[in-house]
């Protein structure tokens, strides 16, 4: 696994930074985990962070705390993906990695709004 991406997978929170039309800048923390050489996030399907994606799949990755205040390490540019048939295997890994906390956090955003309510990001680190 490379550095970068080994170093971010140890983190309990990263900051990904998706961008407008206009190239405006939109940091949001969130949970990651890594698997086969890919950086995986979940997050709802409708969210500004989708919309973004689609619009422009470049994005950088950061460690930070659980306000999105950035913590140490490098910022890390890639490329990112929407996993529709992927996203039962994000939310495995996530809670795996999220332990109790994570189990419970895909359990409940399923009970509120069924599987079809989040989408799996997955993103190839550049380097």
């Amino acid at each position: 696994m490379p550095t970068a991406l080994r170093r971010l997978a140890d983190e309990k929170y990263v900051q990904l930074t998706t961008f407008r039309r206009d190239g405006t800048p939109m940091p949001t923390p969130i949970w990651a985990v890594a698997d086969d050489g890919e950086l995986y996030i979940w997050t709802e399907r409708d969210s500004g962070k989708v919309k973004r994606i689609r619009n422009n799949p470049r994005v950088e990755v950061t460690a930070c705390d659980l306000r999105g205040a950035r913590t140490h390490g490098e910022t890390v540019s890639g490329t990112a993906r929407l996993l529709d048939a992927e996203t039962d295997r994000v939310r495995k890994l996530l809670g795996r990695k999220y332990g109790v906390l994570g189990f419970l956090s895909v359990v409940g955003s399923i009970l509120r709004g069924g599987k079809q309510r989040t989408i799996g990001v997955g993103i190839t680190l550049d380097g």
